[in-house]
C-alpha cells in the first residue's frame, strides 16, 4: 500500500510517499481501508517535532474508510462496516489499523468526505461550547479563526444555543463565510485592532469567553477582551505557542485560563459516541454545514500542509488515498 512517512521531524518536504506492507489488525484492533483522510494543525505539529512522535511514522490522526478486516475477539465492527476515526496516528495511508474503541459507525446519511472532514474538528467544536465552556444563549463570544475548520463549526454550534457571536478573520472572503455560518459580527484583524472593536461591541464590557486557537500573536489581546470572571480557552498555536506569563496577569479580572485538548473529552466511549451521535444528526437535519473546498491526492501532502500552514485555506482540508 501506498502511505506517507516521516523519518525526521522537519519541514513539509520530510513527508515521503511511500509503498509500505499492509498492517494486520491484533486482538482489538480492526483493518481499515481509507477512503478520506482529514488534516489537521496538529499534523504539522507531528511532522514539526513539536509534539514528538517516535520515527519513523505516518502522520495523520483522522479518517473515514471500511472495515477490511478484525483481529481477534472483535465483535464491535465487522468488515464492510463504514467507520471514522480520530485521535489514532497513522491515517496518511491507504490502510490503518486502528483500536476498535476509536471507531465510531458512518450512518447511511453522512457520506465519507464529511465524516472525515467532521470528526475531529466536529469533536472539538463541540466539547469547547458544550463541556469546556458551557456557553449559554445570554453570553457573547470571541471566536478567532473564524472561517476555520473549527472556527465554522463552532460558530453553528453556537448559533443553535443562541449566543451572540464575534469573530475575526484576516480577508471579507473569509468573512462572508462566517458570516453565512451564523456570525453575529466579523472584525477583519488584517485592518481592525481586534480588541478596540470587541469592547465597542460589548459597549466596554467585553466577552464572556474566548475560543483561541492562534496563540502567540491573540493571546494578550484576548485576555484584555474578557469581562471579569471570563474565560480563556486556548486549544491552538497556528501563530506558535504562547510565551511564558506570569499568572498574576489572570488576577487583573479573576480570568480563567485553560489548554484543553480532546482526548480529555472523549475519555470513555460511551462519551465519543454522544458527541460523534450529536455531530452526524445535526449534519443529516442541515443544522451542521461543512465547508469542505480544498481536496489534495494523498502524495500532494506537502502541498496541504503548506496551504494549511498560510492560513489560505477555509473549512476543512483532505487528502485522498
Amino acid at each position: 500500500m501506498k502511505a506517507i512517512q516521516v523519518t525526521i521531524p522537519g519541514g513539509p518536504e520530510v513527508m515521503e510517499y511511500r509503498e509500505v506492507v499492509i498492517p494486520t489488525p491484533k486482538p482489538g484492533e480492526a483493518l481499515v481501508r481509507i477512503k478520506s483522510i482529514g488534516v489537521n494543525f496538529i499534523d504539522i505539529y507531528h511532522r514539526e517535532g513539536r509534539y514528538p512522535l517516535p520515527t519513523p511514522f505516518t502522520p495523520g490522526s483522522e479518517a473515514a474508510g471500511v472495515v477490511e478486516s478484525i483481529g481477534d475477539g472483535v465483535t464491535e465492527v465487522k468488515p464492510g462496516d463504514r467507520v471514522a476515526y480520530a485521535l489514532q496516528i497513522g491515517s496518511y495511508a491507504e490502510y490503518a489499523v486502528v483500536p476498535v474503541s476509536k471507531l465510531v459507525p458512518i450512518p447511511d446519511s453522512v457520506d465519507d468526505d464529511r465524516a472525515a472532514a467532521v470528526l475531529l474538528q466536529g469533536l472539538t467544536a463541540h466539547y469547547l461550547c458544550y463541556s469546556t465552556y458551557p456557553v449559554k444563549p445570554t453570553d457573547t463570544i470571541l471566536i478567532h479563526a473564524g472561517a476555520g475548520g473549527v472556527g465554522l463549526l463552532l460558530t453553528q454550534m453556537i448559533r443553535q444555543i443562541g449566543a451572540k457571536i464575534i469573530t475575526t478573520v484576516s480577508t471579507e472572503e473569509k468573512a462572508q463565510l462566517s458570516r453565512q455560518a451564523g456570525a453575529d459580527e466579523v472584525i477583519l484583524y488584517t485592518q481592525q485592532d481586534f480588541e478596540t472593536e470587541v469592547m465597542r461591541i460589548t459597549n466596554q464590557s467585553g466577552v464572556q469567553v474566548v475560543y483561541d486557537s492562534v496563540g502567540k500573536t491573540t493571546f494578550d489581546k484576548s485576555l484584555a477582551c474578557l469581562r471579569p470572571r471570563g474565560y480563556m480557552v486556548l486549544f491552538g498555536a497556528s501563530s506558535g505557542a504562547v510565551p511564558p506569563f506570569d499568572p498574576l496577569h489572570l488576577s487583573k479580572k479573576s480570568i480563567f485560563l485553560t489548554r484543553p485538548t480532546l482526548g480529555h473529552y472523549v475519555l470513555t466511549r460511551d462519551e465519543l459516541l454522544q458527541r460523534t451521535n450529536d455531530l452526524f444528526q445535526w449534519i443529516a437535519e442541515g443544522k451542521l454545514q461543512l465547508q469542505i473546498e480544498h481536496v489534495y491526492r494523498l502524495e500532494e501532502v506537502a502541498q496541504a500542509h503548506k496551504d494549511l500552514a498560510a492560513r489560505i485555506t477555509t473549512g476543512k482540508v483532505l487528502l485522498k488515498p
